[in-house]
């Protein structure tokens, strides 16, 4: 799994634990959905750590707690 896919089932996975909609977390997080929606679906290939900090606060958890999961400790490195 590359990057991109792991952030975006990760920002799927924390919707999921707190019954949130994609616009629900868009919403609560003050980024445009249409923002959120590229990043999930791949329209977006590169997430900026500005957007992930808002979707973290939006989920009330810390970049470091986005990241802490087995998905991204296991990362195989993109550039050979």
């Amino acid at each position: 799994m590359d990057t991109r896919k792991a952030v975006a089932n990760r920002l799927l996975e924390l919707c999921e634990q707190r019954r949130l909609s994609v616009n629900g977390l868009a919403r609560i997080s003050a980024v445009p959905p249409s923002t959120l929606k590229n990043i999930i679906n791949g329209g977006s290939q590169n997430a900026g750590i500005v957007t992930l900090k808002k979707l973290c606060d939006g989920l009330d958890i810390s970049l470091f707690d986005f990241f802490n999961t087995d998905i991204f400790k296991t990362l195989e490195q993109e550039i050979k």
